[in-house]
């Protein structure tokens, strides 16, 4: 039976470094005199953050062992102040079943499950505060930081990837689209491990959110994963979280190799 998910609240202040680099390269001077000279500026602002989620972490994790770390982000219907509606889809759900069975019985890795307030969408900036908060606080393997999400969460899934290439062993957008154009995923995301899924039926968020990102980025050499389930519409979300291939699959990424 695996620990309870425990209800917790993050609030502090977010210190985001601010970077702008002027250019560097050789120029002609203008004809009035050296007027335009290269500059950078370096400093910081700050942004208050709060996020409520929940927190799993394996029963039988060893005190000096560090866990992988699954983020999980939901979809626009579980927004709000109601941190139980976080627990409708995906590993949240299936961690609370008390008739868990299988992967869900004893989940391997450390879960955080955060809840996005009504009326906004994922900030990003926020995310990143939280996964830091997480690995200061826990146990986390930092060779081992994973990221899922469903429609709106699965946007938020391709753009915390992009913001942060080089954190994420693995990431696992579902029935969400990259927030840019998808000739940027293949310069940022060419080389990360992703298994994309999408319903063809699917009426909210067209398939080709996913499908032409995923193409981008394999035609810059890389190799995404992509499940396309046909007549199925914006829930593909239940048939990918029941595939246990995936989570093989996963749990199978590093960063970089064991040592």
């Amino acid at each position: 039976m695996p620990t309870s998910l425990y209800r917790l609240r993050l609030a502090f202040l977010c210190l985001l470094s601010v970077l702008a680099q002027g250019c560097r390269s050789t120029f002609t001077p203008l004809e009035r005199g050296d007027l335009l000279r290269s500059a950078s500026f370096n400093g910081t602002y700050s942004q208050p953050v709060t996020l409520d989620y929940w927190q799993y972490v394996p029963d039988e994790a060893d005190a000096d062992e560090q866990l992988p770390l699954l983020l999980f982000l939901h979809g626009a219907g579980e927004r709000g102040d109601d941190l139980n509606k976080v627990l409708a889809w995906g590993p949240p759900k299936r961690i609370a079943n008390p008739g868990a069975t299988g992967i869900w019985a004893d989940f391997p890795a450390i879960v955080i499950a955060p809840q996005c307030p009504d009326g906004r969408w994922w900030d990003i900036n926020a995310l990143i505060a939280l996964l830091d908060h997480a690995e200061r606080t826990l146990p986390v393997d930092q060779d081992r930081i994973f990221v899922t999400g469903l429609s709106m969460g699965g946007y938020a899934t391709w753009a915390l990837a992009d913001r942060q290439p080089d954190r994420f062993a693995a990431i696992v957008p579902i029935c969400g689209g990259y927030p840019h154009h998808p000739y940027v995923a293949s310069t940022t995301l060419a080389s990360m491990p992703i298994w994309a899924f999408h319903g063809d039926a699917d009426d909210i968020v067209p398939l080709r959110a996913t499908t032409e990102p995923i193409e981008a980025i394999r035609q810059a050499g890389g190799k995404p994963k992509l499940t396309v389930y046909p007549g199925v519409g914006h829930v593909s979300w239940v048939p990918a979280y029941d595939t246990p291939e995936l989570w093989e699959w996963l749990f199978e990424q590093r960063l970089r190799p064991a040592r």
